[in-house]
C-alpha cells in the first residue's frame, strides 16, 4: 500500500471537530469538546499530523481537509453501520462487558461483522496517511482490531493503542465469543496503554490464556508460524489526565468565582452543597449516590434545606434502551426524594439533564463543598481531576469510588465502595463534617498530583515509550534488538499478580 506524508496519525472513533456540508458542498466545522482532543491537539499541531475519525453523522462523506492546524480524514459510516458497529457492538457488547457486566452484554454476529468491516475502513484510512517510518496512535475500544489490520497493511511503522475504559478480568472477558480476535487485533500494536496497571495485567493474562505467546512482565513476545521472534509488545499503564493548569486558571478567573457565589445564592445558600457530575450512564453509580443521599435525609443525618444535592447528568446514548431505562429510574428516584423531603422552593435534589460549558462546570466545582464521584466502574474519571484542579482555595472534599482509575492516583480523597450504600452514607457524612484543616491537607496533596501529572505529560510519556520501539523495515523484518520496553519505562515491569495502582505512578 502506498505511503502517506504524515509522521504522526491519530485514529479515534470521532474526529476532533463536528462538521457539516451544505447543499452547495460548502464545509463548516466547530471544535468538539473532550479530553482526547485537549490531550492530542497541541502535539498533532506541532507534528503537522493527521487525525482519522468519523464525523458523527450518517452517510456524510468528504475528502480530507485542514482544521485547527491538523489534517482531518473523515471515515464515512452508514446509518446501518452506526446501528450495528457503534450502538450495537461497541456500546451494547463491549461497553457493558468491559465495565464488569453491570448490565448484560448482547452478542450478535451481525454486530461483530460490522465491527470488523468498520475497523478495516479505519485501518485503511490510517495506512494511506502515515509516512514511511511514521507513528499511528489508535484510541479506544471501538477500534481494537485496527492495530493488527494496520500492521498487515503497513509493517514499516510504529503503532500504539490506548484503551480509555477498563479492561476486564479474564473470567469476564472470556464470555466474548470473539475474545481471541480482539486480543490478536490489539497485539498488532507495539505499545498498548491502559488506565490502570490492573487493566494491563488483565490483558496480559488474557494473552497467556488465549494464545501460545510467551510473556514476561509487561512484555509479550510475538512469534511467527515458524517460531521466529517477530516483535515485542508492551502492555502497561499510562493514566490519562486533564489540562489541569488551564482548568486551574479558569477557576481562578473573577467571572467564574462570581458565578460560583451566584450558584450558591440561587440554591438558597445551603450549609452543605453536594455535587455529582456525570454522563447519564449506568456505570457512573448515579442511582446508588442519589439513594444514599435520600436515606441520609430520611435518617436525619442530613437535613433539607441545610443540605442539598446537585446532580448534573449530561445526555448520553439516548437511542440505547438501557440508557432510556436509567433516565426513567433516576428521575423517579429524584422525584420521590423531593416529594418526601423537599420544601417549597428548596428541593432536596436539583437534577439537571444538561451539558454545560467548562466555565459553568468550574463554577459548580467551586460552589460545591463535597464532590461525589461514585462510579461502579470507570477507566479513569476525569471529573474527579477537574474538581481538584478547580479548588485553588484548598477547600472541598472529594468522595471517590475505589473502582475508578483516579483512585490509584488521588489518594487524598475519601474512598468509597459505591455498592455498599451504608458505607457510602458514612463516608458522605465524614466528608460533610470534615475539619477545614483536614480538608486543606487533603486538597493540597490532591492538587500537587493533578497539577504535576497533566494531560500533556500523559501524551508525551506514551509517545516517548512508543518512539523507543525499533522500527521494522518495509518488508516487516524486525529492527535492532533494542530493549522492547523502551525509554523511561524500562524499570516498570509488573508481576503476574500486581496490586492495582502499584505502577500507575
Amino acid at each position: 500500500m502506498s505511503a502517506g506524508e504524515y509522521d504522526l496519525v491519530a485514529v479515534a472513533n470521532r474526529l476532533p471537530v463536528d462538521f457539516t456540508v451544505d447543499k452547495s458542498g460548502e464545509l463548516s466545522w466547530t471544535r468538539s469538546p473532550g479530553g482526547l482532543v485537549t490531550a492530542l491537539e497541541p502535539m498533532m499541531q506541532a507534528a503537522d499530523g493527521a487525525w482519522v475519525g468519523w464525523s458523527g453523522a450518517p452517510d456524510l462523506a468528504h475528502d480530507p481537509f485542514d482544521a485547527d492546524g491538523m489534517r482531518l480524514v473523515p471515515v464515512t459510516l452508514s446509518a446501518e453501520e452506526i446501528t450495528l458497529y457503534y450502538e450495537g457492538f461497541a456500546n451494547d457488547t463491549l461497553w457493558p462487558l468491559y465495565h464488569d457486566v453491570i448490565t448484560a452484554p448482547a452478542y450478535h454476529r451481525q454486530w461483530w461483522d460490522a465491527y470488523r468491516r468498520v475497523n478495516r475502513r479505519f485501518a485503511e484510512a490510517a495506512a494511506a496517511q502515515v509516512a514511511p517510518g511514521g507513528t499511528v496512535w489508535v484510541h479506544d475500544y471501538q477500534l481494537q482490531l485496527v492495530p493488527a489490520m494496520l500492521r498487515e497493511l503497513r509493517p514499516d511503522i510504529r503503532i500504539g493503542f490506548f484503551n480509555h475504559i477498563p479492561f476486564p478480568g479474564l473470567e469476564i472477558f472470556a464470555q466474548l465469543p470473539w475474545r481471541r480476535q480482539i486480543v490478536e487485533g490489539l497485539l498488532g500494536a507495539d505499545v498498548i496503554g491502559f488506565q490502570r496497571t490492573s487493566d494491563a495485567a488483565n490483558f496480559v493474562r488474557a494473552v497467556r490464556r488465549l494464545t501460545d505467546l510467551t510473556t514476561r512482565g509487561q512484555v509479550i513476545t510475538v512469534t511467527g508460524a515458524d517460531g521466529r521472534v517477530e516483535r515485542h509488545v508492551r502492555a502497561a499503564a499510562f493514566p490519562i489526565s486533564i489540562d489541569s493548569h488551564h482548568f486551574d486558571q479558569l477557576a481562578r478567573s473573577p467571572e467564574v468565582q462570581q458565578r460560583a457565589r451566584e450558584i450558591r445564592e440561587e440554591l438558597g445558600n445551603p450549609g452543605i452543597l453536594l455535587l455529582g457530575v456525570d454522563r447519564l450512564d449506568y456505570t457512573k453509580g448515579i442511582r446508588h449516590r442519589v439513594k444514599a443521599f435520600g436515606e441520609l435525609v430520611e435518617d436525619g443525618r442530613l437535613t433539607v434545606p441545610e443540605a442539598t444535592l446537585v446532580q448534573v447528568a449530561s445526555p448520553s446514548r439516548e437511542n440505547v434502551g438501557a440508557y432510556q431505562q436509567l433516565r426513567e429510574d433516576v428521575e423517579l428516584l429524584v422525584g420521590r426524594i423531593n416529594g418526601d423531603f423537599g420544601h417549597l422552593g428548596h428541593p432536596a435534589v436539583h437534577y439537571l439533564h444538561h451539558s454545560y460549558p467548562p466555565e459553568e462546570m468550574a463554577a459548580l466545582y467551586l460552589a460545591a463543598d463535597v464532590m461525589l464521584v461514585t462510579a461502579l466502574r470507570d477507566g479513569m474519571n476525569l471529573v474527579a481531576k477537574e474538581y481538584v484542579a478547580a479548588r485553588s482555595d484548598d477547600r472541598g472534599v472529594l468522595v471517590l469510588s475505589e473502582f475508578t482509575g483516579a483512585a490509584d492516583e488521588l489518594t487524598g480523597a475519601v474512598m468509597v465502595n459505591p455498592h455498599d450504600i451504608d458505607g457510602m452514607k458514612d463516608k458522605i457524612v465524614q466528608a460533610v463534617e470534615m475539619d477545614p484543616r483536614e480538608q486543606r491537607k487533603r486538597m493540597r496533596r490532591l492538587r500537587r498530583r493533578v497539577l504535576e501529572d497533566d494531560v500533556a505529560k500523559w501524551s508525551r510519556s506514551f509517545l516517548s515509550v512508543l518512539g523507543a520501539v525499533p522500527l521494522a523495515d518495509a518488508a516487516g523484518d524486525p529492527g535492532s534488538d533494542a530493549d522492547p520496553r523502551g525509554g523511561e519505562a524500562r524499570h516498570e515491569e509488573f508481576a503476574d499478580d500486581v496490586a492495582p495502582g502499584e505502577l500507575a505512578r
